[in-house]
């Protein structure tokens, strides 16, 4: 006979408004499941069934979450999550586990859509950012004066840690509001500049954010070599620009940053889109706490960090979209290694100053052609009385892309 087909995994989404504003569809999912999975907030927002086992996530969830659901294999089982179980929450993490087919997914209105309904913005012109289990330096990529943010929060803490953190980079005439326990009896509103924040928020709340402050920095490539702490070791501004033009970031792909000094390539790469991912590979250790600092004020701290020498650190990475190499190419099989493990379509880009490394990659263009580019950059600078130009050190560039 053939294998029973497994019974598909509920996800029902509950508002603040618990069990009340739930749909009859989702009552029934929730009423009739033999075993019922959420956080302690949500299980206790339903009520009892006998004979219904209940199980609070386990701690950490990402961990404990496969046994959970291989314990319970081919019972009725129903999740509870919040709101949108796909905005910022429990609904993509099943998808992975169980894949979509396994899934019947009740979504209630999302915290989201509520925040922006009482606000009246649109979803064309804000951003949301989520905070839940992350680090509050991401709302920095979101900067620019006029700019309007969601943040979702990780609980009352939140409010008063973004508003000093706001304040730290020159935003506390930021307007902010903060929608407490939306969508239930004693929802709330708070409003005032980050720069005077001191109001208390309820543990459930939304961050909404109008931002005023500098213009720090824009999300075309090449920022300013002065938004990172460096210590010369740092692939400057107009050769970061060129670099990144032909590692082409596209969204949810990964870059290995090779040598990365300021990991300042990295950094550009994951502020190029929210679902860019990036590993900063740097052997001295001091470098590497600085990559870390950098990526966080420039609002990409989910940067990776790996403390090793190319190429024998690289073989536990998973393999790149692109890679740039930005020092150290001369290492034996190092350039081999980057193009074999490039995914197909793959960039790779690789910096050089000295003569050897210019005769290495003359040799690869040779063999593997690319595009071979030789950058030499010149800024005015005073020569007594007078202005001229300083060169800087000419850099040859080679960039390959795998068929």
């Amino acid at each position: 006979m053939p294998d029973a087909v497994p019974p598909r995994l509920a996800v029902v989404g509950v508002g603040a408004d618990g069990w009340g504003g739930l749909t009859e569809p989702a009552r029934t999912r929730v009423l009739g499941a033999e075993v019922l999975l959420g956080g302690e907030r949500h299980l206790g927002l339903v009520p009892e069934v006998p004979g219904q086992v209940r199980r609070a996530w386990p701690r950490p969830l990402a961990g404990g979450l496969p046994a959970l659901l291989a314990e319970h294999e081919g019972r009725r089982t129903v999740v509870l999550a919040s709101g949108d179980p796909f905005v910022s929450g429990i609904g993509s993490t099943l998808a992975r586990l169980v894949g979509t087919d396994r899934l019947e997914v009740l979504p209630a209105v999302s915290s989201v859509a509520l925040a922006r309904a009482r606000l009246g913005w649109s979803a064309e012109e804000s951003a949301v950012v989520t905070v839940v289990g992350r680090d509050l330096h991401a709302v920095l990529r979101e900067l620019a004066p006029g700019w309007r943010v969601l943040v979702l929060s990780s609980g009352a803490g939140t409010p008063k840690a973004l508003a000093d953190l706001l304040v730290d980079v020159g935003y506390g005439a930021t307007v902010m509001t903060v929608l407490g326990d939306l969508g239930s009896a004693h929802e709330s509103r708070t409003t005032a500049p980050a720069a005077s924040w001191v109001a208390d928020a309820p543990d459930l709340n939304v961050v909404a954010l109008e931002l005023r402050g500098p213009v720090v920095g824009g999300w075309a490539t090449g920022l300013p070599d002065d938004a990172f702490e460096h210590d010369g070791q740092l692939t400057k501004r107009d050769l970061r620009a060129s670099a990144l033009a032909r590692l082409a970031p596209q969204p949810a792909q990964l870059l290995w940053d090779i040598g990365a000094g300021a990991g300042s390539v990295a950094i550009e790469w994951l502020r190029a889109h929210p679902t860019c991912a990036a590993v900063a590979v740097e052997a001295d250790p001091d470098r590497l706490d600085r990559i870390g600092r950098n990526a966080a004020h420039l609002g990409v701290p989910r940067l990776e960090r790996l403390g090793a020498r190319a190429p024998e650190g690289l073989a536990d990475l998973a393999d790149p979209d692109a890679v740039f190499v930005g020092g150290g190419a001369t290492a034996p099989g190092l350039l081999a290694l980057c193009r074999d493990r490039l995914r197909s379509g793959g960039r790779l880009v690789v910096h050089g100053v000295t003569l050897e490394t210019e005769a290495l990659l003359a040799a690869a263009y040779a063999e593997h052609g690319g595009e071979l580019t030789r950058l030499a950059v010149e800024h005015a600078a005073p020569i007594g009385s007078f202005t001229g130009w300083s060169p800087a050190r000419t850099v040859t560039q080679w960039s390959w892309r795998k068929p």
